[in-house]
């Protein structure tokens, strides 16, 4: 099985607290300010990026038995809400290779904050994650490009417990 990724807006709904408190705190930033680092957007538009939604792009997917697993990737990161829908003896293998927000960058930068925690407390531009078969990749990826969105493949799954970042 494959893992198709459908990137973020942002922060979505997770890791608030902790964005809170490298971006204010340790670092003393305010809302209104506008650090290299995001490409021209302000702390607050990058922390209210809004939380897209995902429906329009999967139902047509689901309608068709095309998706095996999906996971909303909210509280928790990658491997909390993906580790979720494996079932007993299956693991995910996930290789980050997609685009990553800017705000994540900076929150990494700015709080020291090791890639492998990073992954555990944000979805890292990797919003939904849904498992296909392999011999439904390329229409699954056509679909979605079709529907406007822009997948890409965040790993796969194999025998074994659990999610396995290769950072």
């Amino acid at each position: 099985m494959i893992l198709i990724g459908l990137p973020s807006t942002g922060l979505h709904t997770n890791g608030y607290s902790l964005a809170r408190k490298v971006l204010f705190e340790m670092a003393g930033m305010s809302h209104s300010d506008n650090p290299d680092a995001l490409g021209g957007d302000t702390v607050a538009g990058a922390l209210l990026a809004v939380h897209r939604s995902y429906l329009e792009a999967v139902k047509p997917l689901l309608a068709g038995g095309l998706v095996k697993g999906m996971a909303h990737v909210t509280g928790g990161g990658i491997p909390g809400n993906l580790s979720r829908i494996l079932p007993q003896g299956t693991s995910a293998v996930i290789r980050p290779q997609w685009p990553v927000p800017r705000i994540f960058g900076l929150i990494r930068d700015l709080g020291e904050i090791c890639e492998g925690e990073m992954y555990q407390a944000f979805n890292m531009g990797a919003g939904m994650l849904l498992v296909v078969d392999s011999d439904s990749l390329a229409q699954t990826m056509d679909m979605l490009r079709h529907a406007g969105e822009e997948p890409f493949i965040a790993g796969e799954t194999v025998e074994g417990d659990g999610v396995h970042l290769e950072l």
